[in-house]
């Protein structure tokens, strides 16, 4: 309904088996929700699945910052594979700044999912609210659920930064 709501007709919606394995495939069209949301009325479940309907929408309208992440999307791959083990490499061999400057790309994709999250968040929020779907306290409850979720990619991005910090310091102190 979502969906439709918005003008989109041309995305498919399917079961993907697991826990927290939504989300939305700009590539494909295709969303899919995992078994716990799939086909629930929970709370929880239909903020969810709204707030991946968002994701949808940000790509029907061309939301740069989705843009910019899927741009992102081989280089931050490229960076979470090859990074590590070129670091501990780079280490023995007292060359690390390569596989750091890779590390630096899984960063950056982190800090690019931000505004994506937030924004299909808010828009989950917005819709719940405007199509009346759930009542008042069900809807604080949904905030709730998604506010929890965003601070995810938050806590992954600020470890992330921390572990880029260690890594460039650990490298700086093998370099004297």
């Amino acid at each position: 309904m979502i969906l439709h709501d918005a003008g989109i007709y041309d995305v498919r919606i399917e079961r993907i088996r697991g826990d927290l394995t939504d989300h939305y495939s700009p590539n494909e069209k295709v969303l899919r929700l995992s078994d716990s949301v799939y086909g629930s009325t929970s709370v929880a479940a239909i903020g969810v699945a709204a707030h991946e309907c968002g994701h949808a929408i940000q790509h029907q309208e061309g939301y740069a910052p989705l843009k910019l992440r899927s741009f992102s999307v081989p280089l931050a791959n490229i960076g979470s594979r090859l990074s590590w083990p070129i670091i501990v490499l780079g280490l023995i061999l007292g060359w690390s700044g390569f596989g750091i400057l890779l590390f630096v790309f899984v960063v950056a994709f982190q800090l690019i999912t931000l505004p994506v999250e937030f924004d299909a968040s808010h828009r989950a929020i917005r819709i719940l609210e405007g199509k009346q779907l759930l009542g008042d306290q069900e809807l604080q409850g949904a905030k709730k659920v998604l506010t929890a979720a965003a601070l995810t990619y938050v806590a992954a991005l600020a470890s992330a930064i921390l572990q880029l910090v260690r890594l460039i310091l650990i490298s700086r102190r093998n370099d004297d």
